[in-house]
């Protein structure tokens, strides 16, 4: 754009109230707008946050005294470093020449500096002190990846390699690969994606053969859609890379992971080139700054790589999918807080635009004159929406990390398990959900904006392209939702899930009658608990009935009405708490309109969004077979 055309920009949105918006020109279209407040309640008044800091690998190091700073801090590093790299990625993105991949360059010190500062790698380091647990890291990565989303995968998928090799690998694997992960110098990897399986994981194709050096395989294939599979931020890059050995069983009881190498690593330290080349780089819709690669492994015969686990020869059955299942499961946690990020600037961009565009009267006082569109009652359901699914979201991510901290370290092995189980059944909706609602939440966003929402200078259309890459990372959301029907609902006989439904059973009924204010509330949230077990049940009977094909059919819908009702129970409880400190400030307090707006957030989110739940019980009831009956060849006109 031309300095005179960027005056003229400028200029017009100054008349309008948007000078905030564009005061650097098109530098701030990726505006980072974060506030941490519902981040700092989560953490200081909802959950029980004294009780991680207890544990051992705590204890002594930090207290409910210090979430401030530690939020504080991280939100002034995300504004003053990591935002202003995020426009980067869309002017400089991600680029492939003569066999070599290109980053930003801004992005290449952050990748550094964030790693040499401790809020990568290091963090996972088991055997490291003063480390953060998951339940206060993941709200900190929330806040990072907010300001570059492009850039935090970077960090996640080297967190989520190191930690793999830390569970699985031999004191030697460990000693080669962690303090290089550690310390950043080099990036992590997860391989899994091939040209002819995606989510069929079992159908890949890609080889392994023993070597005469125990341990130690050739390895042969190709992988697609990698995160982060190759850049210049790096000086080496360590793929968790599955393959099946030579002989072993089809399917995924024959598949093992290999720690695979872009250089080996010679017993010297130093490095030589292990035939892994980068054949491209995907053009993405979103996430320009992010490198998506597809990779060559063993063109040449000279690939090699090191057995994670053992492999049992004599049943031809490899540890790979159990121990990818890891990463995946903490990538997935991860992936719905990305798509929470992204989702939550982009309301906090709207919220602030809407506040200053000055636009139409009011219906209920015309003579008023013209007002700021935040005051129309659309933008604000529009608003409001945004406001309660997104913490209703962050709710659910936020527990199910607290789940998974008690099930590391709790010195109670009954506590450990069941806290693991709430942790597996949470995992699927904490990705899915919040990632399926990202995209119709940021539509809303974009809405609020009128037409400058369609603009690429305004942050709104970016998180569009940027946020929907989630619902299909690490299992799509259908797989999801199969993952949480087929799985999740029958664990342990189906005793564990039928454990989180009776939570909220006990919560309503130890509130509903002592708490002034939210009985209309109660009532919804009974009533979505009941058509939930109604969906259950009539689930069950589709499966007795052999009618398999209903399943799927209804699956992703469920995850939703899973989502609302688990949501909506820690938004009423949020809003207790929430309620209670509201009534001892005064209205002036700089808190009140904060505790107001939790409250409002339970009662919009039980009132308009949790109804959903027994529509979709009618839904299955009627068990329409439109999808199952209507042939392929429909599709084509």
């Amino acid at each position: 754009m031309e300095q005179k055309q960027q005056d003229k920009l400028i200029s017009v949105t100054a008349k309008l109230g948007l000078k905030n918006f564009l005061k650097e020109g098109i530098k701030m279209a990726a505006n980072f707008s974060y506030n941490t407040r519902d981040i700092k309640f989560a953490l200081k008044e909802w959950l029980p946050t004294e009780e991680i800091f207890s544990y051992d690998k705590y204890n002594g190091y930090y207290s409910k005294q210090d979430l401030d700073m530690m939020v504080d801090q991280v939100y002034k590093m995300s504004s003053d470093l990591i935002a202003p790299t995020n426009d980067d990625g869309e002017k400089s993105p991600v680029y492939f020449d003569n066999g070599k991949v290109y980053l930003p360059a801004s992005f290449k010190k952050l990748y550094r500096y964030i790693q040499e500062n401790g809020w990568g790698a290091a963090n996972i380091d088991e055997a490291a002190e003063g480390t953060i647990p998951y339940t206060v890291y993941l709200p900190l990565m929330e806040i990072m990846s907010a300001a570059n989303p492009a850039f935090m995968a970077y960090i996640g998928l080297t967190n989520g390699a190191a930690g793999l090799i830390q569970s699985y690998g031999s004191e030697q694997v460990k000693k080669i690969f962690l303090p290089p992960l550690m310390d950043g110098s080099w990036a992590g990897t997860m391989c899994l994606t091939e040209p002819t399986a995606g989510s069929d994981v079992g159908d890949i194709l890609a080889k392994a053969y023993p070597t005469d050096d125990p341990g130690i395989y050739r390895i042969k294939g190709s992988k697609i859609f990698i995160t982060g599979g190759d850049g210049d931020h790096a000086d080496n890059f360590v793929h968790l890379f599955l393959a099946r050995i030579d002989g072993a069983k089809p399917g995924v009881k024959g598949i093992s992971l290999f720690v695979v190498p872009k250089y080996w690593v010679n017993e010297d330290g130093t490095l030589e080139p292990n035939d892994v080349e980068t054949t491209g780089v995907e053009h993405k819709m979103g996430l320009k700054g992010s490198a998506t690669a597809a990779l060559a492994f063993g063109d040449n015969n000279s690939c090699r790589g090191w057995l994670l686990g053992s492999y049992d020869a004599e049943n031809k059955e490899g540890q790979g999918m159990a121990q990818m299942f890891q990463m995946m499961n903490e990538e997935r946690v991860n992936t719905g807080m990305l798509a929470l990020s992204v989702t939550a600037n982009a309301y906090w961009n709207a919220a602030a635009y809407t506040g200053e565009r000055v636009q139409g009267r009011l219906m209920t006082n015309p003579g008023a004159g013209r007002t700021q569109i935040i005051n129309h009652e659309d933008v604000k359901r529009m608003l409001l929406l945004n406001k309660a699914t997104t913490e209703a979201c962050r709710a659910i991510l936020l527990k199910t990390a607290y789940y998974i901290d008690v099930e590391h370290h709790d010195p109670n092995p009954d506590r450990r398990k069941w806290a693991g189980g709430m942790a597996q059944c949470l995992t699927p909706v904490a990705k899915a959900y919040t990632s399926d609602e990202a995209w119709s939440l940021i539509g809303e966003s974009i809405q609020a904006y009128g037409g400058y929402g369609y603009c690429e200078e305004y942050p709104v259309a970016q998180a569009a392209r940027d946020v929907k890459i989630y619902s299909i990372w690490e299992g799509t959301n259908y797989i999801q939702s199969m993952d949480l029907l087929g799985r999740k609902w029958v664990m342990g006989k189906g005793a564990v899930f039928a454990g989180l439904l009776k939570e909220i059973d006990y919560f309503i009924k130890k509130n509903k009658d002592t708490t002034v204010g939210f009985e209309k509330e109660f009532i919804n949230l009974g009533r979505a608990l009941q058509s939930y077990l109604a969906i259950q049940k009539l689930m069950a009977g589709y499966m007795a009935d052999k009618q398999f094909g209903l399943i799927p059919t209804f699956s992703r819908r469920i995850l939703t009405a899973t989502g609302q009702l688990v949501g909506a129970y820690y938004l009423l409880d949020q809003a207790l708490v929430a309620d209670k400190q509201m009534k001892e400030l005064a209205e002036e307090h700089y808190d009140y309109n904060f505790y107001r707006g939790k409250v409002a957030s339970a009662r919009y989110f039980l009132r308009n969004v949790v109804p959903n739940v027994w529509l979709v019980e009618e839904l299955v009831a009627d068990g329409d077979n439109t999808v199952i009956d209507v042939p392929p060849e429909a599709f084509q006109y």
